[in-house]
């Protein structure tokens, strides 16, 4: 693109410039604190994120019925492995509707899959505390490093970034 008044060429570049430097930073400071919340795993057990005080967690909102969920299971199960004596605990998140899936389904399906973390269902309140005023998309994963607070929120099939992001806040 070319002005003829160079000063307006001039003023476009340096705003450009500067999109494009505070654009690539990444604030690495923790974000809010993560919601609490009481789940019930498929076994029966009660969990709340706050019991994980001191410990990374990672957050997956998740359904048997979507494909990159399931792309992102086996992912799931091998970070589990690699990071769960540094303290990491994973905790799936199910939005699948009761009605359709049971829990003998999601049963079927964690053992099927060989999930090595912990399952629940999730409730309105806990959709509402994580996803209030957005759309709800599936897989969502939320990272709380050890303070409770919310690091990062990866929404997607997303290996690398969820990696990365794992990697920075088990140090």
């Amino acid at each position: 693109m070319y002005f003829k008044d160079k000063s307006k060429s001039w003023i476009l570049i340096c705003f450009c410039l500067f999109l494009v430097i505070v654009g690539c930073q990444k604030d690495v400071e923790a974000g809010p604190t993560a919601p609490d919340f009481s789940l019930t795993t498929l076994a029966g057990q009660t969990v709340t994120l706050e019991q994980y005080r001191g410990k990374v967690v990672l957050l997956d909102f998740w359904a048997t019925w979507c494909p990159p969920c399931r792309m992102t299971i086996p992912l799931l199960i091998k970070l589990q492995e690699k990071y769960r004596d540094e303290g990491l605990v994973i905790l799936g998140i199910s939005i699948d509707d009761p009605r359709q899936i049971s829990d003998k389904d999601l049963r079927y399906f964690k053992k099927m899959t060989k999930i090595n973390y912990l399952v629940m269902r999730s409730n309105q309140k806990v959709l509402h505390d994580y996803f209030a005023g957005e759309s709800l998309s599936v897989p969502t994963m939320f990272v709380v490093d050890r303070n409770g607070k919310v690091r990062d929120k990866i929404v997607g099939y997303a290996p690398d970034p969820l990696e990365k992001s794992l990697a920075a806040v088990m140090k």
